[in-house]
């Protein structure tokens, strides 16, 4: 049995590799698909945000699963890199560790912005869509259905997530307001129609927003967010002239290159009159390509800009950790003591059957030979043989169960299955 991990954050990769590694969900379907067809035998959940790229791996055979190497090279062929480069920003993970990195991120504690709701959501879809595709299996399952379970409890067990503070409304409140004191007079443009998207736009009209423009690849999804938001839809070809006109730029879309280029950024400037533009770039991979920011009156702030806001975020909600990381070890300390006994349970069993196997020919051998003893008889020399064989398998059965709580891994398991010449 065997739990696995491989992947980065924003805490140990900067976004310039993080970009070159994100999945969209076609991406994480083909990479799915991939990884079934060249290790069968392994579980995978792919879980990529614009914060983190996380597969997670799991096989009850430990031999099913691909090495860090292995998944190091998979990730890298898969978009076109020398595994070299990606090779010291991927971190290795392996068995009790994976639950508790899993349960801290379906928990928010690894956030960049801490209690946010979001990550939740995304671990949650991560799964599904895993499980859709027919990637995932019994380890997989339990451990994802636990990490959703510790993310509520530390919800209820603390106020973590009281006031929660996500990305879009850090992004308005301490970004934003840098450039601009009010809101209602700023013509604003959302680029693509996702959920960070639509988050921000609460938050936007909250501030006071009130001209807002909503361009999409897809026009039907572009016209139900702008009806959520009191907004207008354009085609996406009005892009160039939408830009020009705005005064703050939301950019969210799942593209895999960028979609606004330094020269086609320039083309528009000359456009504008070095009016200030605010670009708030929440896209992994980036949608605006990072040398705008050099332009004169734009002020571009991507992803890892907000790294600052977040850490005070971060430092508020401190004298709360202790009691959310309590809970996280509490629980992965659960999850890998029933793991463990989820284990034993198979040889338990065989034992079992082996030793009432051996009992019943007995009985039947000893019932032929003495056919003169009367059914209560049989039945009082059944019950001793019961009682002589539960207290045989007494010892050996709870040294096991022992072993399995504490979770040394002393080798009693396969000693049993040799001494007693148990057949998986």
């Amino acid at each position: 049995m065997k739990l696995q991990f491989a992947g980065c954050s924003h805490h140990t990769a900067p976004i310039e590799v993080r970009e070159q590694i994100a999945f969209s969900p076609e991406q994480t379907r083909a990479a799915l698909a991939h990884l079934r067809q060249s290790f069968p035998g392994s579980e995978a959940v792919l879980l990529s945000t614009c914060n983190r790229v996380e597969l997670y791996l799991a096989s009850e055979d430990s031999t099913a699963v691909p090495s860090h190497d292995e998944v190091v090279g998979f990730i890298a062929e898969f978009h076109g890199l020398d595994p070299v480069q990606i090779l010291d920003e991927l971190i290795e993970r392996t068995g009790e560790d994976v639950v508790r990195h899993l349960f801290t991120v379906a928990a928010s504690l690894d956030s960049m912005v801490v209690g946010e709701a979001q990550i939740l959501s995304q671990v949650k879809q991560a799964y599904e869509l895993a499980d859709g595709d027919d990637t995932t299996g019994p380890l997989i399952h339990s451990v994802f259905q636990r990490a959703r379970f510790v993310a509520k409890r530390v919800a209820t067990d603390t106020t973590i997530n009281q006031k929660r503070v996500s990305i879009p409304s850090v992004a308005v409140a301490d970004f934003a307001r840098q450039v601009f004191e009010r809101f209602d007079d700023k013509k604003v443009l959302v680029i693509g129609a996702g959920e960070m998207g639509e988050e921000t736009l609460v938050y936007l009209i909250e501030a006071g927003a009130k001209d807002i423009t909503i361009v999409n690849r897809s026009l039907e999804r572009a016209e139900r967010l702008a009806q959520q938001s009191s907004g207008v839809a354009a085609t996406w070809d009005k892009l160039d002239d939408l830009l020009v006109d705005a005064d703050l730029v939301i950019s969210t879309t799942g593209a895999a290159e960028p979609v606004v280029t330094l020269e086609r950024y320039q083309e528009i400037l000359r456009r504008r009159y070095q009016q200030v533009q605010f670009i708030l770039d929440l896209a992994v991979p980036r949608d605006f390509d990072p040398r705008i920011a050099d332009c004169v009156g734009a002020y571009l702030y991507a992803i890892d800009d907000l790294q600052r806001a977040c850490a005070e975020n971060r430092k508020a909600r401190e004298q709360e950790w202790p009691k959310a990381n309590r809970i996280i070890l509490e629980e992965t300390d659960r999850y890998m003591t029933d793991l463990r006994h989820r284990a034993t349970g198979p040889t338990i069993r065989r034992l079992k059957e082996h030793a009432d196997d051996l009992k019943r020919n007995e009985l039947s051998r000893l019932s032929n030979k003495l056919s003169g003893l009367q059914v209560s008889e049989l039945a009082e020399i059944e019950q001793a043989f019961d009682r002589l064989v539960n207290k045989l398998l007494h010892p050996p059965l709870k040294s096991l169960r022992d072993e399995a709580e504490s979770g040394t891994h002393s080798g009693l398991l396969d000693a049993l299955k040799r001494l007693f010449r148990l057949k998986e």
